[in-house]
């Protein structure tokens, strides 16, 4: 079994638009430039993360 440090990175509703949808208010990276961002940083730190996106607004 690994020691290191796992990570589970949820992205709700909508944030599939980021980028696209009203960059004025939300940035111009999409949510995919973030994730890979952060997976670089993590990669740096020795730590593992997943990311997942889902627009169900379901409980």
């Amino acid at each position: 079994m690994s020691n290191s440090t796992h990570i589970l990175l949820l992205n709700g509703p909508n944030l599939n638009m980021l980028g696209a949808r009203e960059p004025k208010h939300y940035g111009s990276l999409s949510l995919a430039q973030i994730e890979q961002n952060l997976q670089q940083i993590a990669q740096n730190r020795g730590v593992n993360l997943d990311c997942f996106q889902s627009n169900s607004e379901k409980n």
